[in-house]
């Protein structure tokens, strides 16, 4: 039989024969490597080992010792949990079952069943009874599509029938599951890849239930959901399961209802953010650094209307390229945009007078709240919303001056994380494939001085392509949590697009009038996402300098309580956020109730310390005691702690 030429990862090539699969060619290298195998990459793309490989076909055998693997062991848990889901409920119509970042999930119509919770042991031991069976996954290209499709609508199956119609010029496939006989016991329209068989699928567990509407569209029908999970073995999944129980601890909206901190009202809209007083304290306090912090880096700080003509976004291209995300409003005379961005604006502002290089680089940042038309199903607490407050700057300078810049706001970045005790990861985002603006030799010089700028500043970056903003490449800081959880933080974007849409010009040294360069960038991203972030990573007991509360005065007794409201007033007198409990409850009570609402720092006063002209110190989060000090020496110490941002901490 003729040989085909197969070339592994390390270079080397292999001959194997004609019509063989990827599981063919690990048999031929190893029976260890085939016992292993869970998948493969056939030129740098995803595959099943049984697909059939062609000469000059790049392979690497994929195992448990891939992560890519694992995409392709929960895409294939996903056709089971689908499978037991049928076999329990009959009139169960299938819609899609992707494999995501941390699990899949899987789309149900189901005519008279509310899925809930307590469903998933009697479907999880159904999966488990599948898996036993060893089924085999198998791939079929549909011989006549129509007949197909004239199938699925038979036996009510509309979802898949609508897929294959939409997708029936483009090879379409079913994946079966077959029994170890050869009798195919269940099928869905799938492009893959799969498993070959059901063994490796050993760790996996049902998490939640939740409405989906068909293709995320609020005009179609409301389908049920179920969100699930599969690793490659038990410990792993044991390990995310306990992830996943802290960080339902940790849910900021969880957390936002008990320590009375925002809500979403539908008075208000969802997505639209209300700050209580105690998490809007917070705001301030950043806020406040962010200002300072501007200030002394260079920045001058501006602030910009909600709103304007269609005919300003008509020149930045939001109308063009942004348009469905974008909220339009009338007076009945004029139309107006709510603004989704605040970079147009302080194109007019440097456009307002004539700029020399002299003057350049300039920073303008501002606080600026915009607005932007998110579907309400991707709608989630204070991480994504309709309505919110970027720390947004826009830094005009020369392309010389690029690289100095990008690496100056990467300090910005590094030294304001640190300050929150927050971590990161960068990326460089290039180019999209189509979707974009501007000349390619404009975004290579674009995407060059970034690389510069990184390589520079020796940081380790990953390269995300095709992800730039239509406008320019981008670097993305993703913020790694207490837990490990990445968020969307800060990011740096370089411009040569719309500076020159606004036409925007500085006087060079020779006379010559030329367009600069310009830097969208946000440190934090967005005041609510980063507000949610914060709550999360603290679990809700914020440091001293940005608590709410900083201090509960307690006095034991009743004939205490005057020398608790000297001792109070004192500290407030100072500018520590402080807060007398003076009712007639139990110490042990206010203490208990002071923790549960994680203020910093009780201060706690009976005749002792009325005599000594003390205070008995107790912190929260599990410090206990700490100590009886004078009323001067504590707020000596506290004030020092809320001055270097918990540097220096009082226990």
């Amino acid at each position: 039989m003729a040989q085909i030429e197969i070339i592994l990862p390390d270079g080397s090539k292999i001959n194997v024969e004609e019509n063989s699969t990827a599981f063919d060619v690990a048999k031929s290298i190893s029976e260890g490597l085939a016992r292993n195998a869970l998948a493969a990459k056939i030129n740098d793309k995803l595959s099943s080992l049984t697909e059939k490989l062609n000469s000059g076909d790049k392979l690497e055998i994929l195992t448990d010792r891939n992560p890519e693997a694992l995409a392709v062991v929960r895409h294939s848990c996903s056709h089971i949990m689908a499978q037991a889901v049928q076999s329990i409920y009959p009139n169960a119509k299938l819609a899609i079952g992707p494999a995501i970042e941390n699990g899949f999930y899987y789309d149900f119509d189901i005519d008279g069943v509310t899925l809930k919770e307590e469903d998933f042991p009697a479907i999880e031991a159904k999966m488990q009874e599948l898996i036993s069976q060893n089924l085999v996954f198998e791939k079929c290209v549909l011989p006549d599509a129509d007949a197909k499709i004239a199938e699925f609508k038979a036996q009510g199956e509309i979802y898949k029938a609508e897929l294959v119609e939409e997708h029936k010029n483009d090879n379409p496939t079913l994946y079966l599951t077959k029994t170890q006989d050869g009798k195919e016991v269940w099928n869905d329209f799938c492009c893959g890849p799969h498993l070959m068989n059901t063994k490796p699928i050993k760790a996996f567990k049902l998490l939640s239930v939740a409405g989906a509407y068909w293709r995320g569209s609020e005009k179609n029908k409301m389908l049920q959901r179920i969100y699930a999970t599969a690793f490659f073995n038990k410990a792993d999944l044991d390990a995310y399961l306990k992830q996943l129980e802290e960080a339902q601890k940790r849910d900021h909206r969880k957390l936002g209802t008990e320590l009375d901190l925002f809500s979403i009202q539908d008075a208000v809209g969802s997505g639209l953010v209300l700050w209580h007083p105690n998490l809007a304290v917070v705001r301030e306090e950043i806020e406040n650094y962010w200002r300072n912090e501007h200030r002394k880096r260079g920045y001058v700080i501006v602030n910009t209307p909600h709103i304007a003509k269609p005919d300003l976004w008509e020149i930045s291209g939001h109308m063009g390229h942004y348009k469905e995300n974008m909220f339009m409003v009338t007076n009945g005379e004029e139309d107006f945009v709510l603004k989704p961005m605040n970079c147009p604006f302080h194109m007019l502002i440097y456009k307002s007078e004539r700029r020399s290089y002299r003057n350049l680089p300039i920073r303008m940042a501002e606080l600026g709240t915009v607005y932007r038309n998110e579907r309400s199903g991707a709608l989630a607490g204070m991480t994504r919303v309709r309505g919110f407050t970027q720390d947004d700057a826009h830094i005009f300078c020369t392309l010389e001056q690029i690289t100095d810049e990008v690496i100056n706001v990467i300090d910005f970045v590094d030294d304001t994380l640190k300050i929150f005790g927050i971590t990161y990861e960068v990326e460089l985002s290039t180019r999209p494939e189509d979707n974009y603006v501007g000349s390619l030799e404009n975004w290579e010089k674009a995407e060059a001085g970034l690389v510069a700028a990184l390589e520079k500043k020796g940081l380790k970056y990953d390269i995300n392509a095709g992800d730039g903003a239509f406008y320019g490449p981008k670097i993305d800081f993703k913020l790694k949590d207490a837990i490990g959880r990445t968020w969307q933080g800060a990011t740096i974007q370089l411009d040569f697009n719309l500076p020159e849409r606004f036409e925007l010009k500085y006087q060079d040294k020779d006379g010559e009038l030329k367009t600069p360069v310009m830097l969208h960038r946000v440190i934090l991203g967005s005041m609510e996402r980063f507000a949610g972030l914060l709550i999360e990573n603290y679990t809700g007991a914020f440091p001293t300098w940005l608590a709410p509360v900083q201090v509960e005065v307690i006095p034991i007794a009743d004939r205490h309580v005057d020398y608790a409201e000297s001792v109070y007033k004192k500290l407030r007198d100072m500018g520590i956020r402080a807060k007398l409990d003076d009712r007639s409850e139990s110490m042990n009570y206010k203490i208990r109730e002071a923790q549960n609402k994680k203020v910093p720092y009780m201060l706690v006063m009976g005749d002792k310390e009325i005599e000594a002209n003390s205070v008995a110190v107790r912190g929260s989060s599990g410090r206990g005691q700490i100590g009886v000090m004078s009323v001067d020496e504590f707020a000596q110490k506290i004030q020092k702690e809320i001055e270097t941002k918990g540097q220096e901490t009082l226990a």
